[in-house]
């Protein structure tokens, strides 16, 4: 391994840490600072933002525009650090005990500098590696779609993509799929005594929440013991609840959200139908009796899986620049892998970390895990010179 290629990633580590790159805020700063560095080696980046121009991916292309190149994807969200007991400031990379702790460290801004330290090695190769960074992917994979669209449509047509999320620099070439749903009840405001005068959009919601949890233990039940996934089946969980204003009144609004996790060959659509129509069925029955009533069913965002691939000529190429001789493992997470897959593009998961390292308190990436990653990059520009 080179020190002077860990010792960058460390550097440009540290820089990353420090952008505040939380899903609900803007990921610019980053992007900005990412555009500058690149531009220091007189590479064009490209943005493409969303809607309101406050967050933005950004792709670019170093070494020949050429076709065969290889795909580093990564995304530059993170999850909040909200009511979470850090023991460092989490917008500050700390480096104690073989560990480098912080927001993202993990997951996975330790890959994207890693690739960005690499970037002097890949502009001598014969073909190119492109750089493919995403916004809200831990909301549900919302910002990758437009930019590899783009990727496919202007880009000499790559080899494979491989996406950076923590895997302990193991191959995975599977992934579970993700369904977020918003479901929203409104009810008829009455004093709590009077039932009759009112419908409790709370009670409702527990009469759904309730089906979901029945829909949960269904597909426990019914999972395939032969699923290389943990766990095996899909998994169906509620993480967000709002509703009601006091003890007394009749809830006016409840508000929950669920997500759905489907392995390859699960179909999202399917498990749902029977709840969907039930609360097709429940808005018009609230609605004959109070017309200002109802429930509402919204999907907020959707990502395929990752499916393993017969041919296996990405996992190889792939596997030998980790150096683990190991079969290709799967992930029980959702991530953008299935989005470049269904685009075209030959998929794997390989990054360095654990993902049972990521989304908690004092979010870590071992030592030794940024230093594969710094061995896997140098690999990955020799083998294509």
């Amino acid at each position: 391994m080179s020190s002077s290629l860990y010792q960058q990633a460390i550097a440009i580590f540290e820089e990353l840490i420090a952008f505040d790159t939380t899903s609900r805020s803007s990921n610019l700063d980053m992007i900005e600072w990412i555009e500058g560095y690149l531009r220091g080696f007189d590479i064009i980046s490209h943005r493409i933002s969303n809607t309101d121009k406050s967050k933005a991916n950004l792709y670019a292309t170093i070494g020949p525009d050429v076709e065969s190149g290889v795909i580093l994807s990564g995304h530059s969200d993170v999850v909040p650090v909200d009511g979470q007991d850090w023991s460092t400031d989490p917008w500050t990379l700390v480096e104690e005990n073989g560990l480098f702790r912080g927001r993202g460290t993990c997951d996975m801004k330790g890959f994207i500098a890693l690739a960005l330290a690499a970037v002097p090695l890949f502009k001598t190769g014969s073909k190119p590696v492109h750089l493919a960074i995403s916004y809200d992917e831990e909301i549900g994979c919302l910002g990758a779609p437009a930019m590899i669209a783009e990727i496919a449509e202007k880009l000499p047509s790559p080899a494979l993509a491989i996406i950076g999320e923590p895997s302990m620099m193991k191959v995975i070439n599977g992934h579970k799929g993700i369904t977020v749903h918003e479901v929203e009840i409104f009810g008829h405001e009455a004093h709590s005594s009077l039932t009759h005068l009112g419908l409790s959009a709370n009670m409702i919601a527990v009469e759904l929440m309730h089906d979901l949890a029945e829909l949960a233990r269904d597909l426990f039940e019914r999972a395939d013991p032969d699923s290389p996934f943990v766990p095996p089946h899909a998994t169906l969980t509620i993480g967000e609840i709002n509703g009601g204003t006091a003890a007394n009144i009749l809830a006016r609004h409840c508000r929950f959200i669920f997500d759905l996790r489907c392995p390859p060959g699960e179909d999202a659509e399917l498990i749902l139908a029977d709840f969907k129509a039930k609360c097709a069925a429940l808005d018009n029955e609230m609605k004959s009796a109070f017309p200002d009533t109802g429930v509402a069913v919204k999907q907020l965002s959707s990502a395929p899986p990752l499916s393993p691939q017969a041919d296996g000529d990405t996992e190889a190429f792939v596997r030998a620049l980790t150096g683990d001789n190991s079969p290709a493992g799967v992930v029980a997470y959702a991530a953008e892998a299935g989005q470049f897959q269904q685009a075209g593009f030959p998929s794997v998961i390989c990054g360095p970390g654990s993902i049972e390292q990521a989304h908690q308190p004092d979010e870590y990436i071992a030592v030794e895990q940024m230093q594969r990653g710094a061995v896997f990059m140098e690999r990955l520009a020799e083998a294509l010179k």
